[in-house]
């Protein structure tokens, strides 16, 4: 294999997720495909982190229940609420930012070559990326679909996208 692909620095952000479950996926289906960092944001579930700001009952008892589906992914996750600011300080850093959505002007995937840095943002399990958070993308990006279904679960669309970037 080529030596460049596992350099590439990749990080994913996750918009709006609903379910913890699908957070603690996520984090560990990321890590495993080497991603850096992971940033849970707006009203994502995220691990308790320092300085948290939640009550401290409520953290701990989102942290276990991330956990259990992380299985120690957790240290790659950091929460940052403002996706616009995260947005143009990766943008500043050199990361291109893909959105995983269906949209008008969409990419099928495969037809993608990945820049060295990449930013992935996958939405919310039922609306996808907002559409504030597309319109601040620099490409969007869509997984072609072969059967009646016309889109897949977050957790496993992330997991096809970031295996895609990561050997593409």
């Amino acid at each position: 294999m080529r030596y460049s692909i596992f350099m590439r620095d990749i990080v994913l952000i996750a918009e709006n997720i609903r379910s913890i479950h699908n957070v603690g996926s996520l984090l560990r289906t990321a890590e495993g495909l080497g991603c850096k960092k992971v940033y849970l944001t707006g009203y994502t579930p995220y691990p308790k982190q320092i300085n948290d700001s939640r009550l401290p009952h409520l953290a701990d008892k989102i942290s276990r229940q991330i956990s259990k589906t992380a299985l120690g992914a957790e240290s790659i996750a950091e929460y940052f609420e403002d996706i616009v600011i995260l947005i143009g300080q990766l943008k500043k850093t050199g990361y291109k930012i893909l959105s995983l959505e269906q949209t008008k002007g969409s990419l099928d995937i495969t037809s993608y070559k990945p820049s060295q840095k990449c930013a992935l943002i996958v939405g919310n399990e039922v609306d996808g990326v907002s559409d504030k958070t597309i319109k601040k993308s620099d490409i969007w990006l869509e997984i072609p679909m072969f059967g009646k279904k016309e889109s897949f679960n977050v957790v496993q669309a992330t997991a096809m996208a970031l295996f895609y970037l990561r050997f593409n």
